[in-house]
């Protein structure tokens, strides 16, 4: 299966040919993705400047209507594009059509239902209507306002490997809801579920130039399409260090940003914790994407007082994970992404052990003939300052570190240049609740690993800037105008 890019309503030919897109559990060539030129990105984000006048005068419930079309058509295929994301990614069956597809198609439901774009401002009395005021800026009298929501323009939308179908339709689907046009492009690794997602749009009837997909290997395609004079915003997921890149160039121009980048997500394990709740929490590192998400609870936490049963816990049910064949019924952990980032992760493992940490589970790579696996690994007696316990692995890795005081295991999650997403296990709620509010991080589970898709998702410190999801997402993708008149 070849793909061509996809520019102004058009599928175009790759100035620089093709690529292989590789299975990651069977090394095997899922299909070819289209190698971009430069000039090819500055015609998309041209396109959609071009069209982003008459998209952002569409009326809301119009461009709603395609939206939710476009979620129609997903969903009706929802085995196939399965099928597709779970080749790209190496993600279990379950994964692929509920949390990747399944989640797609909800964001672009989620965004067909229209909201206020505006909102009144209580009266005031303008400043020269107070005795003895200057007059000079329109004199006095009751003010009227409104705020409004107003679209920023064209936006790039530079999307992770890990997830090719929820993370990009939670950029495009907010941003097409508030007139915004559209360039995405998408992880090198994983392309060929994007251009899905851009049928599903060009079916649902999205005019020409109002979202453009373009990808390569080559660093000069994400640049290119971040530095063009025709972007107004970029909205990216993935490394920190590319977010800092990113970053430099949108400052020059002012352009908008959204950043979602790393995470090691702390996990306190109270000593009046559910040890079994905890363990299920924490093991999701495990099973979830193989670890290869930012919003894992890699750095555990725990309180002396439970810290070995949980080590030993945390031991047994990495032992009890299937490791293998995503498309096994019975397989619950699948491969990394690639040969490249298995090697990175193993060098991890073998990092912390030099460094002394202890290896209770994890030692060897899977027993399988084919395929980018990574044992479920334990590393326990960590400290804090170890490189294991203090930069994002993404893969299946758990640090462990010991902890005596309350306010201990608070400072040593706070310690920590990430704070995207924490966690606190304990059975006392309130003293849960007080710990979260403490910790510096954009979002805190008690008790659970689970979100809210309505809640606020950002992170604190390097792990980004902005917030998005649900109403947060409406907010991040445009800007906010006030409208004054006299009363």
């Amino acid at each position: 299966m070849s793909t061509r890019l996809f520019i102004g309503g058009e599928w175009v030919e790759p100035a620089g040919g093709h690529y292989a897109v590789v299975d990651p559990a069977t090394e095997e060539t899922v299909g070819w993705a289209p190698e971009a030129s430069t000039e090819q990105v500055h015609a998309a984000c041209a396109e959609a400047r071009a069209a982003f006048d008459s998209w952002s005068r569409t009326p809301a419930q119009e461009r709603a209507a395609v939206l939710a079309r476009a979620a129609d058509h997903i969903r009706a295929r929802l085995v196939p594009h399965a099928e597709l994301a779970q080749a790209e990614t190496g993600a279990t069956t379950p994964t692929a059509r509920a949390m990747q597809v399944g989640v797609a198609a909800a964001r672009f439901r989620r965004y067909a239902a229209v909201e206020p774009a505006e909102w009144a401002i209580a009266p005031q009395i303008g400043e020269g209507g107070r005795k003895g005021a200057a007059s000079a800026l329109g004199g006095g009298g009751v003010l009227g306002a409104l705020a409004v929501r107003q679209p920023v323009g064209v936006v790039t939308c530079i999307t992770s490997y890990n997830n090719p179908w929820a993370n990009p339709a939670g950029k495009v689907a907010p941003a097409l809801a508030m007139g915004n046009t559209v360039v995405v492009k998408p992880a090198p690794q994983d392309p060929l579920s994007v251009y899905r997602m851009a049928e599903a749009l060009d079916a649902a009837g999205a005019p020409p130039g109002v979202l453009n997909v373009v990808c390569g290997r080559s660093v000069e395609v994400g640049e290119a399409a971040v530095a063009s004079a025709d972007v107004d915003m970029v909205s990216f997921t993935g490394s920190t260090a590319v977010g800092q890149r990113i970053a430099e160039v949108c400052g020059r121009d002012m352009k908008r940003q959204l950043m979602e980048l790393g995470g090691k997500g702390a996990a306190l394990v109270l000593d009046d914790a559910d040890l079994g709740s905890a363990v299920a929490g924490i093991g999701t590192t495990f099973s979830f994407y193989s670890g290869q998400i930012c919003t894992a609870p890699t750095r555990v936490l725990a309180q002396r007082g439970v810290y070995e049963r949980l080590v030993e816990q945390l031991a047994a049910y990495a032992r009890r994970l299937k490791v293998g064949d995503p498309r096994a019924a019975d397989t619950v952990v699948g491969p990394v992404i690639s040969a490249a980032h298995r090697e990175r992760v193993e060098s991890y493992v073998a990092l912390g052990r030099k460094e002394g940490a202890v290896t209770v589970v994890g030692s060897e790579r899977p027993d399988v003939e084919r395929g980018f696996y990574v044992a479920p690994t334990v590393l326990a007696d960590c400290t804090n300052d170890m490189r294991v316990a203090r930069e994002e692995i993404f893969g299946p890795v758990v640090v462990v570190i010991p902890f005596d005081e309350e306010d201990e295991g608070v400072a040593l999650a706070n310690d920590s240049d990430y704070g995207l997403i924490d966690y606190v296990w304990s059975a006392d709620v309130s003293r849960a609740f007080r710990v979260a509010r403490r910790l510096r991080a954009g979002g805190v589970g008690v008790n659970t690993v689970g979100r809210n898709m309505e809640a606020p998702f950002g992170g604190f410190k390097r792990s980004g800037v902005g917030r998005d999801v649900g109403s947060y997402a409406l907010h991040a993708y445009s800007e906010v105008q006030s409208i004054v008149w006299p009363g």
